[in-house]
Order: C-alpha cells, then structure tokens, then sequence
C-alpha cells in the first residue's frame, strides 16, 4: 500500500470557499501515470498537482521540483492555480524557508516567488491571434462576442461585465469547439477586466479561477487598456482575484492562497 500526503487548498482567495480548489500530493519519485490519474479524477476538482523535488535539500531561500497536473480526465501542459498552490505547499509545509520555488513543467521552467501572503507565478505569455467568427461559438455561448482569438485557449471578447456575467453556454456544443477552452472576457465594472473559463473538454465544465487563461488575455488587455499592471477578476459563481503584469515574454500573476484540507491517501 502507497500512502500519499495530499493537500487541498483554495488558490486565489483570501478565504476558503472561493478561489479555485486545486489539491496537490508531494511524492518522492513519480507514481505511474495511470494512478495519478486515478488520484485526480477521484479527487473530482479540477487538478490536481503532482511534484518531486529536484534536490534533497529542506531548508533554504529556494527550492525546485519537477511538476504535473493532472485533471479528472487527463494531464495538462500547464495550469496556473495548482501551481499556486504548490508553491503555497512547498512554502508552508515542505520547505519553510522558501521565497522562491522553481518548478520545471511540460511549460518549461515556471517560477513562483512569495512575499508575505502573496505568491506570484512567472509564466510564459502565449499572445492569441485575431480569428474570423466563428457562429459555432455563438451558439455555444448563446450570444455573439464581437472579437474572436485563439490561442492554447480561445477567447471571446464581450462589451461588457454585465454579458459575461449572463452567459449560460451549452457546454456540448463548447466541448465541439477545437479548442481546449473557452475564455470570455470583457472591461469589469471595478476591475480592469473580467473573465469566465469553460473547458468541457477536459473535464471542467466552469473553472473557477484559471492562472493559464490570464497567459493569453493578459497581453491582449495589455494592449488595448494601454497599461502593463492590471486587477482582474474571475466572476465564477465562487470567483476570485488575481493581480496581473505583462513584462516582455513573461506574463506575472499574484494571489493569495486559502488552505482547506490535509490527510493522506492510501491507494
């Protein structure tokens, strides 16, 4: 029998119960894969993050780790609120030192600093390209954006906070869509701008609060609002806020963590 510590955290919240929950399991060598995706299609939340460290050390201003998330239906490339966590993880339970976590991903090497309560990814950004529409999205959405991108994930650009907040798409129709995800976004009412993340494909019907997504619709709100530091929020039914900051190739996005749960898993 393999026993697996396994912690549940809310990342992007102050507080628990908003935010996004990830769950992440530190191990000391990789599981196979198969079970890992077992693990997380039991944990039934939108990922779970799995890391081995790099080195043996426990103390320190740094630490690195390889890392893997998975969803309840497969693994993803890359995934920004359990890698918060993780470094949430690293910092409060693994390794108290840190200010610093370093994680080498399917992404490349990401990078998360904290200072205080506020933990930062560094990530890599992935500018989307203006496509032609698409009625296949407006009919998924039941309303017609008027800006199309794509990207990892493509994106619909609304007129306004009120739009998105309305939006109750036909999530058979989304996950018919050749794309990951689905990101709707639109100028928020007192934030910069604000966001919903549907991705049926992988398992998620609504993501609560999506670090990945803010990689793409960070560089086009740069751009067009004119400024590189930004508040943004996702207005999930949980939802949840992150503070963003396009510097050259690398998108920056801050948040707090909130922790649930700890206890282990017996498998």
């Amino acid at each position: 029998m393999t026993d697996i510590p396994i912690y549940q955290v809310d990342a992007f919240a102050s507080q628990v119960f908003a935010g996004n929950p990830a769950a992440v399991c530190p191990l000391d060598a990789w599981l196979p894969d198969d079970l890992m995706q077992a693990i997380a299609l039991e944990n039934n939340l939108a990922e779970t993050a799995f890391l081995v460290p790099r080195n043996s050390s426990s103390e320190g201003d740094g630490a690195e780790y390889d890392l893997r998330w998975f969803t309840p239906a497969h693994e993803v490339d890359l995934c920004g609120h359990a890698t918060l966590g993780s470094a949430y993880v690293i910092a409060n339970h693994l390794n108290g030192g840190a200010t610093e976590m370093r994680f080498h991903s399917r992404s490349g090497l990401l990078t998360v600093t904290r200072d205080g309560d506020d933990y930062t990814l560094d990530f890599p950004v992935l500018p989307p390209k203006r496509i032609d529409d698409d009625p296949a999205v407006a009919d998924a959405l039941g309303a017609a954006p008027k800006e199309l991108w794509d990207q990892m994930d493509m994106m619909a650009v609304f007129a306004s906070e009120a739009e998105i907040a309305a939006l109750a798409p036909d999530l058979g129709k989304v996950a018919a869509l050749d794309t990951r995800g689905l990101i709707v976004t639109a100028p928020g009412d007192s934030c910069d701008f604000v966001s919903r993340f549907f991705a049926p494909r992988a398992g998620i019907p609504e993501d609560p609060v999506t670090g990945s997504a803010h990689c793409i619709s960070t560089p086009y709100w740069a751009e067009r609002l004119g400024k590189a530091k930004m508040s943004a929020r996702q207005i999930s039914a949980r939802g949840g806020a992150l503070e963003v900051e396009l510097r050259g190739e690398r998108v920056l996005i801050s948040g707090h963590v909130a922790p649930y749960m700890e206890g282990r898993i017996r498998v």
